[in-house]
């Protein structure tokens, strides 16, 4: 049980984030995981006449849920983004947009 919260990193220099099909499968995840709870707990609070067991049950729910998908957990890291190289900048040197021919700017008026 330990091994697994040993995966999460501590370290502040560069933290992991979740990618973007890490992203929709945490949430995923925990809309699920509320919907069930939610469900069981109306049904079982219907059941015994106490609401009290409704909320209690979807505050397990969401806590749970929130375990789950909250902390970057390797699950949600299996796609990263592959970024382009940096291109170096020359000191002094500044990039400005190119410039529209006169052309282009009158057919896109029309």
């Amino acid at each position: 049980m330990l091994a697994m919260f040993k995966s999460i990193p501590t370290h502040m220099v560069s933290l992991p984030v979740m990618d973007y099909k890490g992203q929709k499968l945490a949430e995923q995840i925990f809309q699920g995981i509320i919907l069930v709870s939610a469900v069981i707990g109306f049904v079982y609070g219907l059941f015994i006449q106490q609401f009290g067991w409704t909320v209690y049950i979807m505050l397990a729910g969401f806590t749970v849920s929130c375990l789950l998908t909250l902390p970057p957990w390797p699950m949600y890291r299996k796609n990263p983004l592959s970024w382009q190289p940096a291109v170096p900048e020359t000191s002094g040197e500044i990039r400005d947009k190119p410039q529209e021919s006169q052309s282009q700017k009158k057919k896109k008026h029309k």
